[in-house]
């Protein structure tokens, strides 16, 4: 049976963010029509805002706790990771006139430090390959006979088509999480989409949320209580600086044992266990908190002997009285017990948990119940902390599924 032809050959992608701008400039460099529809007026809306405080591609980390923060989708996110990792994102950064340099954190920037040059040069480089981009176009599902409908009517059959149409966090840049309904009404299993990466709910006092709200809880480590981390993104321990909200508490820590704090409030209860001083042993803060001054108020106490700051001696008083021996002031001042009730809205998240499970998909990532249709992106059940693990997962499935593509391209036609 024939191939098809080069010159021929169409895709169609639905999602202009990052998983679909990269499937598009894979397909395209290979010589493939690509056509992008998005809803929005235009595209890469959430890439542009992840650059306001500094575009964080990637991280320098080597592969193995690089591939741990992905926690159980790791095996299935490996073989993307290691085709298109994090030096292929940095050298394709340079490419578009943007070099990369590592941060003291190990996260990697663009010199520019912002999103925008980068998405100007990248849309450059797609309508020099002849990507066509659709802007206000809402995807609603298909055709009785399987073609694409939008908003504005159907659009012709592609011999191949990529999704990557997000999660469902910040909803007003596009991605609202509309594509579950229509997925599962042709019987594709989706786990469902839950906030990650977000701050969580704690019923503070009077006090502590009006005296310190916007007070960071500075270089702290926070564990789910009773958590293994075996079913979190990077382990049972979140670490560095913590935000005091007046409803709670949000920030890396918080998100890197986010799905932890998940599995604790399905199973009715969650506490998170604050660190205050993670680098000093129970032993040498006792030995420290030991020589308190007659009269001396516990606050004094604590600031002088081991400088903890007004709103993390607030954060100890939450628990009730304060222990007055140092020993059990010390174990306190290592595990202070916050309980958790809720997480925020899931429109308030940096990302979501969730998507099309991995089993309906092959290694390609075209879903096995239709054939050379493909996925890619926040739309897969995965999960990161923030630090460049959600973009450099996006970038890599969005190569991956365009390859993917290509090859269904190269099959002999029926």
């Amino acid at each position: 049976m024939p191939t098809r032809a080069a010159s021929s050959r169409t895709a169609c992608i639905v999602g202009g963010g990052p998983a679909g701008l990269i499937a598009a400039e894979v397909l395209a460099t290979a010589g493939v029509a690509v056509t992008v529809h998005d809803r929005m007026p235009s595209v890469g809306r959430k890439f542009l805002l992840a650059g306001h405080g500094g575009l964080n591609l990637t991280h320098s980390e080597d592969r193995e706790p690089f591939l741990s923060r992905y926690g159980s989708s790791a095996n299935h996110l490996a073989p993307m990771i290691d085709a298109f990792g994090p030096q292929d994102l940095r050298d394709w950064s340079a490419g578009l006139g943007e070099p990369t340099f590592v941060g003291s954190s190990g996260r990697v920037f663009p010199e520019a430090f912002r999103a925008i040059p980068l998405v100007r040069a990248w849309l450059t480089r797609l309508a020099g390959l002849g990507v066509t981009i659709q802007t206000r176009r809402t995807w609603t599902g298909w055709t009785d006979d399987g073609v694409l409908r939008f908003a504005d009517g159907v659009e012709p059959a592609a011999d191949a088509t990529v999704f990557a149409l997000g999660g469902a966090s910040w909803p007003r840049l596009g991605s609202d999480g509309g594509w579950v309904e229509h997925f599962t009404g042709r019987g594709v299993e989706v786990a469902p989409l839950r906030a990650a990466n977000v701050g969580v709910r704690v019923a503070w006092s009077d006090v502590l949320a009006e005296r310190f709200a916007g007070t960071p809880l500075k270089s702290v480590a926070l564990t789910v209580r009773g958590s293994s981390g075996s079913s979190g993104s990077s382990g049972s321990t979140g670490r560095g600086d913590a935000m005091v909200t007046r409803h709670g508490i949000e920030g890396g820590p918080v998100y890197a044992i986010g799905a932890a704090i998940r599995d604790g409030l399905d199973a009715g209860a969650c506490v998170v266990e604050v660190d205050l001083r993670p680098a000093r042993t129970v032993d040498e803060l006792a030995m420290s908190l030991a020589r308190r001054r007659p009269k001396e108020s516990s606050s004094t106490w604590l600031r002088r002997t081991i400088g903890l700051d007004p709103v993390a001696i607030a954060l100890l008083r939450e628990d009730g009285p304060l222990p007055t021996d140092p020993r059990g002031m010390a174990a306190l001042v290592k595990a202070v017990p916050v309980t958790v009730t809720d997480t925020m809205p899931i429109a308030r998240a940096i990302s979501t948990a969730g998507g099309i499970a991995w089993s309906e998909v092959d290694e390609s990532l075209m879903l096995r119940r239709m054939p050379g249709t493909f996925v890619a992106g926040e739309m897969l059940d995965w999960e990161a902390p923030t630090g460049g693990y959600l973009l450099q997962a996006s970038f890599a499935t969005g190569v991956a599924a365009a390859r993917g593509a290509l090859d269904w391209l190269e099959r002999p036609t029926p």
